[in-house]
């Protein structure tokens, strides 16, 4: 008989560690490498506990892991007549009896790596049958994305694991350009902004934002009325706040560091030509600019608003250009007066300033459209005119530092909004954004697109982008536009048509080293406490975990 005092040791005796099986999902029973797997689910499990998104891990032979997704979810059965005549369940006897075996539950999955001695590698091969399926842990995710440091950019929590995180790496993210996609409403604009505060928080580049709706600089509205921080507030000393509507900086409570105009005189065909789309631009318009330009020299745009008819004779006679072309070119561009920020000569050089206060102050530069950024036309010219300028500069130095290292500029990532209406395609060829986006890092300049519809971006463009950041979409040719060039597109399909409305997004291309759901991180106190401070620890995992807790370190 045992004794009390012999009862009370049994915990010591024997320890109630977790059975290895308590995460167990299933077992692997068919698929391919390149389909995914099929996994028959034990009868523990229940299908509705499962997400598309989530992380599993299959066991294999020889200490490997495969690192894998669930992208479908099905019901299957051994008798297809179940189907026709239901059993009755409501006698629990029964419900036992048929759930499980005669009646089962199946996952798809994809493997995304294998992970062998802690190192993860591109899948080549899938593990045999009857394998067994587990939850992804902790230490698995860590295994895959690594430890967030001055390199690595905690962007937010995979699925169903909230107390680990998925940590970006800002070196290959600035490398190449980045695509922020998603519908209006998913928070573009705050996803964006996360990830530029990594990227300024530790200098991994300077920025170029062409804050089109003011959501950048000092403050920005999200849709429940709150304010939340720009950048400007966040960094201070690092962030410059440029404007071409001081009046509306202001008024917002904020003091631009200076005001950018546009001078007439400074204006070239190619500039015009940017605008063809947004503008209704034909060829005949175009053709025009760059011969008034060659006849009438700098100050050809002020002559042709203000044109009279001896000066129209002129042209139509001493050209091939036609009256009604004259005369349509001239309608479009009598736009620009109403535009405060244009002069008709040039005061300064903004071109300088910007490149001054990036290349030699090493700031993060804001560039305000205040009232203007709801004229898509203003944005467009004058995004396209100091962009092309400042490439060319950065040619300059780029070619400059072959001969001297000290001359090389810091890597430059420019931001731009309603990206489709500079990268269409049949004018992405010939803007500046477009060649930019094709040299990858060359003369290290690089882009971040944000848009809402990406199939509206010229497929070569959309092949050059390294690193895809894409909140819900619900159209399908915008799915198939970001899925383009990616491995098992296929299976992400689905997975990315059922991300929430709000703070969801997969990850996809360069920066990290599979496609990845996170629930990004919220953007608030939290946050703006833990970029100003440069956390690299585990303390928001602590909070998530709560107080008292034992703490779980972050290999």
């Amino acid at each position: 008989m045992m004794m009390p005092d012999q009862a009370e040791n049994l915990d010591e005796w024997f320890p109630r560690t977790p059975s290895p099986d308590a995460a167990r999902l299933g077992v692997v029973v068919g698929g391919s490498l390149s389909k995914g797997l099929v996994v028959k689910l034990d009868r523990e499990q229940r299908v509705e506990d499962l997400a598309v998104g989530r992380y599993v891990v299959v066991h294999g032979a020889k200490h490997i892991r495969f690192f894998c997704m669930i992208t479908d979810i099905t019901l299957n059965n051994t008798n297809p007549a179940i189907q026709n005549n239901p059993p009755d369940l409501s006698d629990e006897f029964l419900r036992d009896i048929y759930i499980g075996t005669a009646a089962y539950g199946t996952i798809h999955v994809t493997p995304m790596l294998s992970i062998e001695d802690q190192q993860p590698k591109p899948v080549k091969t899938i593990p045999g049958h009857f394998m067994s399926v587990y939850n992804a842990t902790v230490e698995d995710v860590n295994a895959v994305f690594g430890e967030e440091d001055a390199q690595h950019f905690n962007v937010g929590a995979p699925l169903e694991l909230e107390q680990t995180q998925i940590n970006l790496d800002l070196k290959r993210l600035v490398e190449r350009s980045v695509g922020v996609f998603g519908k209006s409403g998913t928070g573009k604009s705050f996803l964006t902004r996360m990830l530029l505060a990594g990227v300024i928080r530790w200098g991994q580049a300077v920025n170029l934002i062409f804050d089109m709706h003011n959501d950048y600089g000092w403050a920005a509205t999200d849709e429940r009325g709150a304010q939340a921080k720009g950048l400007k507030q966040l960094f201070d000393s690092k962030v410059a706040i440029i404007t071409l509507d001081a009046e509306s900086t202001r008024r917002r409570g904020t003091r631009p560091d200076f005001e950018v105009k546009l001078g007439y005189d400074k204006i070239e065909p190619e500039d015009i030509a940017a605008l063809r789309s947004t503008m209704s631009l034909s060829d005949a318009m175009i053709d025009a600019a760059y011969t008034l330009r060659k006849r009438w020299k700098a100050g050809w745009i002020k002559r042709l608003i203000d044109g009279d008819a001896i000066d129209f004779d002129d042209i139509t006679t001493n050209t091939n250009i036609g009256e009604g072309t004259l005369l349509a070119l001239q309608r479009r561009l009598q736009r620009f007066e109403r535009w405060g920020f244009m002069t008709e000569e040039s005061v300064g050089d903004s071109v300088e300033q910007i490149i001054h206060l990036l290349v030699e102050n090493r700031k993060n530069v804001v560039l305000e459209f205040g009232r203007y950024g709801n004229e898509l036309e203003a944005y467009v010219l004058v995004a396209n005119y100091l962009t092309r300028r400042i490439r060319d500069r950065y040619v300059e130095m780029v070619e400059r530092s072959l001969g001297d290292e000290a001359h090389k500029p810091p890597q430059l990532v420019i931001t731009i909004e309603e990206a489709h209406k500079f990268l269409q395609p049949g004018i992405a060829g010939q803007t500046i954004f477009g060649t930019i986006a094709r040299e990858l890092r060359k003369y290290n300049v690089t882009l971040v697109i944000v848009d809402q519809r990406p199939s509206g971006i010229d497929e070569e463009v959309m092949s050059q982008i390294g690193t895809r950041v894409t909140a819900l979409l619900d159209n399908e040719r915008d799915i198939n536009a970001v899925l383009t060039g990616i491995n098992g597109a296929s299976s992400l399909r689905e997975v990315l048509s059922r991300l929430d409305t709000r703070q969801q997004a997969i990850i996809m291309g360069h920066a990290v080293p599979m496609p990845v759901v996170v629930k990004t991180r919220t953007y608030d106190e939290a946050f703006y406490n833990a970029i100003k401070r440069g956390d690299i620890s585990t303390a928001g995992l602590r909070d998530k975990l709560g107080a008292g807790s034992k703490e779980r370190r972050i290999r």
